[in-house]
């Protein structure tokens, strides 16, 4: 359709200035009848396939649909039977110093290209090693107060390809400041990243995605800030523990295969170098679901590890943190969970994440909206939990008070439904 390559011509000009550049390049084309001009849906592809399937079975697929990163999956066209061409997405990108470096590693390990999140999941299980090299101990506190030192110091930079070194330093009790692969990998006092990068994405003709541009953004401290320790102990000679608690499978095993994939890398590099130090991993299964995330987490905790790569899914990392992970004093890195309570958990500086908040990603979508597909109304679809209700009150907030938009309805849907059809409706219904 002409009009989908005008949006690829748009998207794939969008620079680090901004996505305001683009401003009136497209026109919102909305589903007609009073409804709104564009629709927000913010969930995880396995209620997707039929909530979009009950959508084109009633509106025009010259409607725009904006998403966020979990609905990122290049197999979700073909399970709803449309091409999905009215679909823009965005997500948190591969953007940091060393994003080359890794994606370069992971395809040599796994023959293909990294997926979303992968990233961030490298990481999240970098930093675990570096910081329990760093405090010299499989200790929850002690690798707590490593975590900013291996991180955000002046240093000797080390990133995936040269990562074994940067391990062997730590554990000498040398400065070192990890530059990741999704970002600089600097935290801020809250655990969150202090700079990210947002990729604006959509769906290909050839069952995939294709990102169109990646910009980045500072946070209000992009140095990082928070508690760390005086001194690095150290100590070569020894076993060096790290949990993965990420989704085999679920609504985002999708989405979880790779990030397992790149949560296991810097284990296997250290464990095929030729140092004084092992790296002990094991994997469990939060099937996307709090109940079995919970349980997954206390197998790790009595198996003794102190640092946990994960969870994905805010729904599932909250109540994990509140329930396993802080009132035991282990530390959780999560490389996907994005919602804004995260931030907010009292957790005694034990929960962090290499995902940037969705503060930030409700500002981009809310811009995206705006100014590039030219909305002046919206509806969002969102899941109904902290992930889906918040990131669609900050979209709506922003779009409404920074951009001049009108939300004319917030609607929540269930997991699990057998049809959408109802809140499709009332999403697109008129005020």
């Amino acid at each position: 359709m002409a009009r989908n390559v005008r949006r690829r011509d748009v998207l794939s000009g969008i620079g680090a200035a901004g996505l305001a550049s683009t401003a009136g390049c497209i026109g919102g084309l909305g589903g007609g009848g009073g409804g709104p001009d564009l629709l927000t849906v913010v969930g995880y592809p396995e209620d997707g396939i039929q909530l979009f399937r009950d959508f084109y079975s009633s509106y025009s697929d010259d409607t725009d649909i904006l998403i966020p990163d979990g609905l990122r999956d290049p197999d979700l066209p073909g399970q709803v039977g449309n091409d999905m061409s009215n679909i823009t997405g965005t997500a948190p990108a591969a953007g940091g110093p060393n994003q080359e470096a890794y994606n370069q590693l992971y395809e040599d390990e796994y023959g293909e290209s990294p997926g979303v999140f992968s990233s961030q999941s490298y990481d999240s299980t970098a930093i675990g090693i570096l910081a329990n090299a760093a405090a010299g101990e499989n200790s929850g506190p002690a690798i707590r107060d490593q975590i900013r030192n291996v991180c955000n110091p002046d240093g000797m930079e080390v990133g995936p390809s040269n990562f074994v070194e940067g391990v062997e330093a730590a554990a000498n009790g040398e400065n070192i400041n990890y530059q990741g692969a999704s970002s600089s990998t600097n935290f801020d006092e809250n655990g969150d990243p202090a700079s990210a990068a947002y990729a604006t994405w959509e769906f290909t003709d050839d069952g995939g995605t294709e990102t169109a541009d990646v910009s980045n953004f500072e946070g209000s401290n992009p140095d990082g800030a928070g508690p760390s320790a005086d001194e690095m102990p150290g100590g070569m000679g020894r076993e060096i523990m790290v949990g993965i608690l990420l989704p085999e499978t679920g609504a985002l095993a999708s989405t979880g295969e790779s990030m397992i994939n790149a949560a296991q890398i810097p284990a296997m590099q250290v464990n095929n170098a030729d140092i004084d130090l092992t790296v002990d991993t094991q994997l469990e299964d939060t099937e996307t679901n709090s109940q079995s995330g919970v349980s997954a987490a206390n197998s790790l905790v009595n198996a003794g590890y102190p640092y946990i790569c994960g969870t994905a899914s805010s729904g599932v990392n909250v109540p994990v943190s509140q329930e396993v992970l802080i009132p035991n004093e282990i530390v959780g890195c999560s490389p996907s969970s994005t919602a804004l309570s995260v931030t907010n958990l009292e957790d005694n500086d034990f929960i962090f994440r290499t995902a940037p908040s969705d503060r930030l990603q409700g500002r981009v979508m809310a811009q995206l909206a705006s100014e590039d597909l030219e909305a002046e109304t919206c509806s969002t679809l969102y899941v109904n939990n902290d992930y889906g209700q918040q990131l669609s009150e900050r979209f709506s907030g922003v779009f409404e008070d920074e951009f001049d938009g009108e939300v004319f309805r917030q609607v929540a849907f269930n997991q699990g439904e057998s049809s959408y059809s109802s809140v499709v409706s009332d999403a697109m219904s008129s005020q």
